[in-house]
């Protein structure tokens, strides 16, 4: 059990009775884990027995059986199929309360209203939550920790049905948000699908790149792209499913893109530089209004320090900086190919910057750079 999990089994489940969790793969296993962990009897169930085993043998629950009766279903399997298995899942169980985790929330309500489903136990949501790489084997308990949990409800859904699934978001770690699956569905295509696309972009730049190129790319060029590892079967299903909202944020942007490069095209012209400038300012902006730690919109300084590559620097590091009462608000690493050091980007807040500076310094860590 990772550290997470034992602090929340400290705590007692607010979900209660058997959950069954429809699909073992990443979402669906991870749920395993953390409600596992807090002592709930999970039941699990995937089309595809190796994937099954594999979950139940990393101890995300055990295998479901016919004669369960849960009081929470949790479909965990990819768009493309969602509202399939939520019929199912609601014929099957009509005790339960039926929730599902895909990432477009409006065409499965669409296509069950569509085929004359009763919807009255079925809630919609999404955990904001994921890493790149996919399956049972990559899933862990605190991926939902701290993430936005979006649930959407209508107006049969009834009070302790809302409960349940909130609290299923609650006993993960999770913050649950109300929102219609329209505004779900706005707001994914700006802050998830659209950065996927843009970054896909970007990386798929690189395929005919001179390796020189390559070999200059830093953790500004990773951090862009970080998201293009992820699976392109996935993200068909998910952007097809999503097209309209996608499709209106990829048109507002492609006329932004063509204002820069006709700016750019005559840097000299009038208003040349001032139009790449305004770009960049609005970026500033829209930075700016990004929630950071804890959902506050506060804006941190990074001090980089040079960590050598030797094991035991990073603990260190931070040991020094708890001394020094310097709490770390994001941290990332950045080793350049064939380098004998890192560079660690540690966030703090403001007025701690000095303090963390003259502190580690003193205490014989390299500053390699700041904010200034």
């Amino acid at each position: 059990m990772t550290d997470t999990s034992a602090a929340h089994a400290r705590a007692a489940a607010r979900v209660h009775g058997t959950v069954r969790i429809v699909g073992a793969g990443l979402l669906g296993s991870s749920i395993g884990h953390a409600l596992s962990g807090l002592g709930v009897d999970v039941a699990l169930a995937d089309s595809s027995p190796a994937q099954l085993r594999l979950a139940v043998d990393y101890g995300a629950g055990r295998v479901a059986r016919e004669d369960d009766s849960p009081s929470l279903v949790v479909v965990a399997v990819p768009p493309d199929v969602t509202a399939d298995v939520i019929e199912r899942e609601l014929a099957a169980h009509p005790d339960a309360v039926v929730t599902d985790v895909a990432s477009v929330k409006l065409e499965p309500l669409r296509t069950l209203r569509e085929r004359g489903v009763d919807i009255a136990r079925y809630i919609g949501s999404h955990p904001l939550a994921g890493r790149e790489r996919g399956g049972a084997i990559a899933a862990r308990a605190d991926i939902f920790v701290g993430r936005p949990w979006v649930v959407c409800r209508d107006g049969e859904t009834s009070a302790a049905d809302l409960a349940l699934v909130e609290g299923l978001a609650l006993d993960l770690g999770a913050m649950p948000l109300e929102m219609t699956p329209e505004d779900h569905d706005r707001s994914v295509a700006l802050i998830s699908h659209v950065p996927q696309l843009v970054a896909s972009l970007l990386a798929g730049r690189f395929v005919d790149a001179p390796d020189g190129s390559l070999r200059l790319a830093g953790q500004g060029v990773r951090d862009t792209t970080r998201i293009a590892a992820s699976a392109p079967e996935l993200w068909v299903q998910i952007l097809g499913a999503n097209a309209a909202p996608v499709v209106d944020v990829l048109d507002a942007l492609a006329g932004d893109l063509s204002d820069v490069a006709d700016a750019l095209r005559e840097p000299d012209a009038p208003g040349a530089r001032r139009a790449v400038a305004d770009t960049i300012r609005r970026g500033n902006q829209g930075v700016e209004r990004l929630p950071g730690k804890h959902g506050q919109n506060r804006r941190f300084e990074p001090v980089v320090v040079m960590v050598d590559d030797r094991p035991g620097q990073l603990g260190r590091l931070f040991g020094d900086l708890g001394a020094l009462d310097v709490n770390v608000e994001d941290f990332r690493m950045e080793h350049s190919p064939g380098a004998l050091f890192g560079l660690a980007e540690i966030s703090v807040v403001p007025g701690a910057v000095q303090r963390a500076i003259d502190g580690l310094t003193a205490r014989g860590w390299k500053i390699a750079s700041t904010n200034d």
